[in-house]
């Protein structure tokens, strides 16, 4: 799941949100969103275990998780006091490459997780390949001091890319650094998904 590679216009359309960002499979819903992918085919009303699911693919699918590392974050999220379904997409909304889309530093984000996993991002100075990181308050997240990783990603933002408002990260566009100023809240969560749905069907 964290590499998948097909038609993203298809998921779109199946799970009937925007999870993929990129021209293609914004247009694809815009235009056909109504209509499921295949030939001929109508929506049907799901069953509990249909919705369910697509509820659950939703949050692999944007997130970028493995069936073993959501599993993982499930058990991390039950672990902690409060409401599950909303703990999971918070340890979600703290990942590295979560935090480097939200910003602004890239358009999607696979384009994010492709850049943590190749080394462009530091944190607190310290270089990191892992997307799932977990970014804590205090950390400063910043391009590795390469004049032509600098060059790209100001490219991207000029190619009209911008940050969603947040209210625990701050942004400076003309250093590139990114400042985690505290912890998301539930209202922060930029997914609209049953989470609690979610946690029924994995807690089968």
């Amino acid at each position: 799941m964290a590499r998948y590679s097909g038609p993203k216009g298809r998921i779109n359309r199946r799970l009937q949100t925007q999870i993929y960002e990129n021209k293609g499979a914004v247009k694809a819903l815009d235009k056909r969103g109504k209509q499921p992918p295949g030939m001929h085919l109508r929506f049907r009303r799901p069953s509990n275990y249909g919705v369910a699911l697509m509820e659950k693919q939703k949050i692999k699918h944007y997130y970028g998780l493995g069936e073993r590392q959501l599993r993982r974050y499930f058990d991390k999220a039950t672990a902690q006091k409060g409401n599950t379904g909303e703990n999971l997409l918070l340890i979600c909304e703290n990942r590295l490459d979560n935090v480097i889309r939200r910003v602004g530093f890239c358009k999607t984000r696979p384009q994010a997780r492709q850049g943590v996993a190749h080394g462009h991002f530091r944190v607190n100075g310290v270089k990191v390949d892992k997307p799932s990181f977990q970014v804590r308050p205090g950390d400063v997240i910043s391009l590795r001091p390469r004049q032509n990783l600098l060059k790209r990603y100001q490219v991207i933002r000029e190619e009209g890319v911008e940050g969603e408002p947040m209210d625990w990260v701050t942004f400076d566009t003309d250093s590139m650094v990114a400042t985690v100023v505290g912890k998301p809240a539930g209202s922060d969560i930029s997914l609209p998904v049953d989470a609690n749905t979610v946690v029924e069907f994995l807690s089968r």
